[in-house]
């Protein structure tokens, strides 16, 4: 059997080798290192697959959400909503801009920001609400979108986790992950569904006054050679980085298929087991095998019901299977963002969801052995 990896990033560059050395090579014999003709040979491959308006690259995924709050005007003590279940950079840029962060709980079974603690935590103050699609699947945008017609809201996706997937209305229309809110982030880290081979970002928006805002910002506030417009940031996507990026790009839904399809095994083997809870699949498209993009699976994360989780973590590195726990501390207790007004009854779900959690390997290079050996593991240990 080959070493299991959580993210198999060699084996996929083996791939696309010869596109990825190509691109590279033209890139450093052009000299063409900063906003170079791959970069916005990229910005209009990306916005023909997701069919939005204005891709506007940047540095990194957190420089994408702090320049999405920038360009929408907020304000220090603006309040923004966002999900207590998720990585730390999501409330990073919030606190960064003396925003006000209002963390809310997430759903038991998607892991996704729960509509009804969002509306109850809105106040006059509450100028945007972040979904973050965590893991791979949307957030329930029908809801969110609603809420936020009604109160007047910026909606904000921190897309970082789920390029490519497809969201589906209630109405039938579907659309694909970013394109929904007023504006929206990612980050192409290297594990990501689409990542490049170091940091890059992208902000994706439908609205022309603020895509022409957003790319001053990540250009120092310029829109002319040293005239600057607006305070901004240097925050821009090298030349490299959108080489490789294309280089995946073409090939996206077929690494997100494979991906749904380890993910279908992984859950076919863990059926029938009660200590075991599968990841939720919200969309219609749950049983069709093979076929579903409404969740990509950026990360296959469980839950350990029996409190055996922290015992299962080793004894799956003890056999060379690496796993993760994203994420072991919820937001509203990491010692940054600590705040008075956070009561504990106010997280049940993300307080129980820290302790079960665990996250297995999932690239598009596992294979049926591998699968099997980490399903027996994980299946023995906790039921034993």
């Amino acid at each position: 059997m080959r070493k299991i990896q959580m993210v198999d990033l060699n084996g996929q560059y083996e791939d696309i080798k010869n596109q990825v050395n190509d691109s590279i090579a033209e890139v450093l014999e052009s000299s063409a290192f900063i906003n170079g003709p791959h970069v916005h040979a990229f910005q209009k491959e990306l916005e023909d697959y997701l069919g939005v308006k204005h891709v506007i690259p940047c540095a990194n995924g957190t420089d994408a959400l702090q320049i999405c709050m920038m360009g929408l005007g907020l304000q220090p003590g603006d309040e923004v909503i966002t999900a207590d279940f998720t990585f730390a950079a999501t409330v990073e840029v919030i606190a960064l801009l003396n925003l006000t962060p209002v963390l809310v709980d997430v759903e038991p079974d998607t892991f996704n920001i729960d509509i009804e603690a969002i509306e109850r935590a809105i106040t006059p103050k509450t100028k945007a609400i972040v979904p973050v699609h965590l893991f791979g699947q949307c957030a329930n945008m029908d809801a969110i979108m609603e809420l936020a017609d009604k109160h007047n809201l910026f909606v904000i996706e921190d897309n970082a986790q789920a390029i490519g997937a497809t969201y589906s209305w209630a109405s039938g229309k579907k659309m694909k992950s970013g394109t929904i809110g007023h504006v929206a982030s990612t980050s192409f880290f290297p594990s990501k569904n689409l990542g490049c081979y170091g940091d890059g970002g992208a902000i994706f928006t439908n609205d022309d006054d603020l895509a022409h805002t957003i790319r001053g910002i990540v250009n120092h506030g310029m829109y002319e050679r040293y005239y600057h417009d607006v305070v901004g940031v240097n925050s821009r996507l090298d030349s490299i980085q959108a080489a490789v990026l294309r280089a995946k790009l073409s090939k996206l839904d077929e690494y997100n298929q494979k991906r749904w399809q380890a993910a279908t095994k992984y859950s076919k083997a863990f059926q029938g087991q009660d200590h075991i809870v599968v990841p939720k699949i919200a969309c219609a498209c749950g049983s069709a095998q093979n076929t579903c993009d409404c969740h990509v699976f950026h990360q296959y994360t469980l839950r350990i019901l029996n409190g055996k989780r922290d015992a299962l973590v080793k004894h799956l590195n003890e056999n060379n299977v690496p796993c993760g726990v994203y994420y072991p501390v919820p937001l509203h207790k990491q010692k940054a963002y600590v705040d008075s007004r956070y009561k504990e009854e106010d997280f049940p779900v993300t307080n129980q969801l820290v302790k079960e959690v665990i996250s297995l390997p999932m690239h598009t290079e596992l294979d049926d052995e591998q699968i099997q050996y980490i399903t027996n593991l994980v299946i023995d240990f906790v039921n034993h």
